[in-house]
């Protein structure tokens, strides 16, 4: 009977350590999940004129010709580029000035100009003119025997052809590129 006994007893003291363990609340806490999504960034570029592509030559007269260079809205702070490549001839027939705010960009081959688009006044969207004044202008001292010489069969007319570019103004998030090395990227693509 001392073993029945002693086997109740420890039946109930186990039943009653599992009644009160079950019945106690420990504290536990878990934090609210955070997901990190990491998207891409671009830089986008325009180039619009609204005036045409031929022109017709008069000496003396100024040509309106605007062409416009735009970072696109959403696009990352860069260096907006614009190159102009000149035909052979034209230099004898036509003159320009660049716009301000344009810097000339020194050591290429090429006629470069660059000016720093950034976010802090609102640069990113704002169509910046390449040309002063909008304009291209017809030396006076282009004679009529110049022009009739462009009108020779074979002959090749007077261009200038504009093309803009952008390359991102920063490489990490203590160091800018130089516009140098800024267009060294895009040269190298």
């Amino acid at each position: 009977m001392k073993k029945k006994g002693l086997a109740l007893v420890l039946a109930l003291t186990l039943l009653v350590v599992c009644v009160v363990a079950g019945t106690l609340a420990w504290l536990t806490a878990k934090s609210d999940v955070v997901t990190n999504t990491f998207t891409t960034s671009d830089i986008k570029v325009e180039l619009k004129e609204t005036t045409g592509t031929e022109y017709k030559m008069i000496p003396g007269y100024t040509i309106s010709k605007n062409p416009k260079a735009t970072v696109l809205a959403g696009s990352e702070e860069c260096y907006l580029f614009v190159k102009l490549d000149k035909s052979a001839d034209f230099d004898t027939y036509l003159e320009y000035v660049i716009a301000d705010g344009w810097t000339k960009l020194d050591g290429v081959t090429e006629t470069v100009y660059y000016r720093v688009v950034d976010g802090t006044t609102n640069q990113i969207g704002t169509a910046y003119s390449v040309l002063k004044d909008d304009q291209v202008t017809v030396k006076g001292s282009v004679t009529k025997e110049q022009m009739n010489a462009l009108d020779a069969e074979g002959a090749v007319k007077p261009t200038l052809t504009i093309t803009a570019y952008a390359s991102q103004l920063h490489k990490n998030a203590t160091e800018t590129f130089s516009a140098s090395e800024a267009w060294n990227n895009i040269a190298n693509k």
